[in-house]
């Protein structure tokens, strides 16, 4: 259903995490340092509005920093395009089929997963191993 396009919905993950060991403008950090954040519903050869660069913010808080976050990265200029990412006001999450779970540990020899994921697991691995120390791994 959210591959027709048709349901307003993006494919998003929802975080929940501990401040003590991650603040949220450090998820933002991670999150605009592993996706495209300048292409309107792209990501990769993925295209549709399902694949649009969002966050779901829960309170103003939130949305701030967001804010902010993206006007850095706009101000450095390190994609060299302005970001399109959306901030949009939470409102329901809906968990994605079983298929969905895990899938990168599940089906780490999947081409997709070989040549788009791993690349970027690892990215993350090496720019914030630290907080891995911290926090239960789940992708191979």
């Amino acid at each position: 259903e959210v591959c027709s396009d048709e349901t307003g919905h993006a494919e998003v993950v929802q975080i929940t995490y501990d401040p003590s060991v991650i603040t949220f403008r450090e998820i933002l950090q991670v999150f605009f340092s592993i996706h495209d954040p300048t292409t309107v519903n792209r990501q990769g050869a993925d295209t549709g509005s399902q694949y649009r660069s969002v966050i779901f913010f829960h309170d103003e808080k939130q949305k701030r920093a967001a804010k902010e976050v993206m006007d850095e990265i706009n101000g450095s200029k390190i994609w060299g395009k302005p970001t399109v990412t959306q901030l949009v006001p939470f409102e329901e999450f809906f968990k994605a089929g079983e298929y969905h779970q895990n899938y990168f540990k599940n089906n780490p020899y999947q081409p997709y997963c070989q040549a788009i994921v791993a690349p970027k697991v690892s990215k993350f691995r090496k720019h914030y191993f630290d907080k891995l120390k911290k926090v239960e791994v789940t992708a191979p």
